[in-house]
Order: C-alpha cells, then structure tokens, then sequence
C-alpha cells in the first residue's frame, strides 16, 4: 500500500469501507445504501470540491441506482467499475467480496465521466469491432470494458460510456489489440 489516494472513495456500506482500506490507503465514505438524503449529498460535494471523488459501487441493480444517484448530485466524480465476477461470493455480489488486487486495478482506472461529449464512436465502429452484432458480442465487450475500466454494460451501454468517459480511437485501439492479440 505505497501509493496514497487523494480522492475520497465512495461505497455503499461498512463491509466495503473496510475492503476498500484493505486494499488501499485512502479515505472511504458509505451511502449506507440507497436511502442516503441531502445532508450526505452536501457533505459529499464539499468533499468533491476539496479532494474529488471516486464511485465504486457494487456490480448490481442497487449499486447502478446509487452510481447514478451520486453521478447527477456531484459536479464530476470519477467513475471506478468492477466486473461482477471480481466482486461475487456464492450468491452475493458486492465490492466487500472483491481481492485487493481488483480494487486496486479499478481505482486506478477511474475515470470522469463528461456530461457533454462529442461522439467519436458509433454504432458502426461497434459493428466493426464486434462489440455488437456478434455472436460473443456480450463477451468481446465484456473484456474491453473490464479493459478500459468503464464498466460492463449492453451494446448502447458500452458505446455511451466509450463516449461519455472520454475513450480516444487510440486507445481503444491499443487496448483491443492487447485483449484480442489483433
């Protein structure tokens, strides 16, 4: 644990602030689940302001609502993702399961999502590429947003976030390369 993070780190509750402090030396907050109201929102934008901000979430249903939540109340939080297979154990899925190496990977992926963005992507570009309209669509961009660290999500999901977190053609061409070996 050498390198400190300077961003406050946001989850959802105890179990995850103590798996995210196992993993890294930072400071965690916890929403305490959906419910959280205006006055943990107010401290969290003094925080934002002060330090900046990293949402990790669990990979579910719930944890997506509450990314959400947090992403429109804060000015610009950076976004860390882990696959659900990187954070389930039996039957439950959230980061309290997750190794330290696979937090550590995610939070230093993070990235700001733009609320405006021009579209370098298409839907073209994702034909081509083979994150839709493939048989192993599903799975080929599975990979790439693990890669890429923007979260795993559907065809229209996945060609957002390449858009909305800022992804250059570069990039993403570097990355696929290492992924496919193309």
């Amino acid at each position: 644990m050498e390198e400190i993070i300077q961003e406050v780190i946001v989850v959802e509750g105890k179990d995850d602030i103590a798996r995210v402090k196992s993993a890294l030396n930072c400071d965690v907050m916890a929403t305490g689940g959906y419910a959280f109201g205006e006055k943990f929102l107010r401290e969290l934008k003094k925080v934002e302001a002060r330090r900046g901000v990293i949402i990790l979430t669990d990979p579910d249903y719930m944890g997506k609502q509450i990314r959400n939540r947090l992403t429109e109340a804060l000015a610009s939080p950076k976004q860390a993702y882990l696959p659900q297979d990187k954070a389930l154990y039996k039957d439950d899925i959230g980061i309290e399961n997750a190794r330290p190496e696979d937090i550590r990977k995610a939070i230093f992926r993070a990235k700001p999502m733009k609320k405006s963005y021009e579209e370098t992507f298409t839907k073209a570009d994702m034909i081509r590429y083979g994150m839709t309209g493939a048989s192993d669509a599903a799975e080929r961009r599975e990979k790439m947003a693990e890669a890429l660290g923007i979260g795993h999500g559907d065809g229209k999901q996945f060609l957002r976030r390449l858009n909305s977190f800022g992804i250059t053609v570069e990039e993403f061409e570097r990355i696929y390369g290492e992924v496919f070996g193309e």
